[in-house]
């Protein structure tokens, strides 16, 4: 019997490898991208509660994050239409999509306020992208797809509970913000194929 799981505990393992080995932020933001391109260049592996949209907004279903807390892993869920706001992420950061497609607009703080670039980028399935403060950290995120769009998303740190920043574009001003996850409880890595009790 095959193990559903087995792509992403492979890449939890390979992540923390990579993780471990302490590389620069470009070396780590080129290998990670690569594992992650390999994860995402099949859908199979993600277990469909990790991957049901909201009907109010986009969701946040946290998969792993490393006991350390050195990097977590999040499937990020769009229904039509959906968006972030714009925001930072004050870690590395690497997004990979897994099913339809997304527009990530760039930003760049100027006078305690981001200024949108003029930069998009329509990423589609298997398209791998990278965020960090030293490379550019603010983006506004939509699903570019007429239906549920699903990215896989790894960052430098447990994303959950970082303090981080979004434009209040009504108030014209940034706010405080800690994303949390939407989900309780998180894949079963380590139980292998369906156990057989005793």
């Amino acid at each position: 019997m095959t193990d559903p799981l087995a792509p992403l505990r492979d890449f939890v393992r390979d992540m923390t490898d990579l993780v471990t080995a302490g590389p620069t932020e470009a070396v780590l933001l080129e290998k990670g991208g690569d594992l992650l391109a390999g994860l995402i260049a099949d859908d199979a592996w993600l277990p469909q509660e990790f991957a049901t949209a909201r009907p109010d907004r986009y969701a946040q279903y946290l998969l792993h994050c490393d006991p350390l807390e050195r990097f977590s892993m999040v499937s990020f869920v769009w229904g039509p239409g959906q968006r972030t706001p714009v925001h930072d992420h004050t870690v590395w950061g690497l997004v990979g999509v897994l099913r339809g497609a997304e527009r990530s607009d760039a930003f760049e703080l100027r006078d305690d306020l981001p200024h949108e670039l003029g930069q998009s980028e329509v990423m589609t399935r298997g398209s791998v992208d990278a965020v960090s403060p030293t490379i550019g950290d603010w983006h506004r995120v939509t699903n570019a797809s007429e239906t549920v769009s699903i990215s896989i998303h790894v960052y430098g740190g447990n994303v959950g509970k970082l303090h981080r920043q979004r434009l209040d574009e009504r108030a014209g001003r940034l706010v405080d913000f800690v994303s949390g996850y939407d989900n309780a409880l998180t894949p079963n890595l380590w139980g292998g194929p369906a156990a057989v009790p005793c």
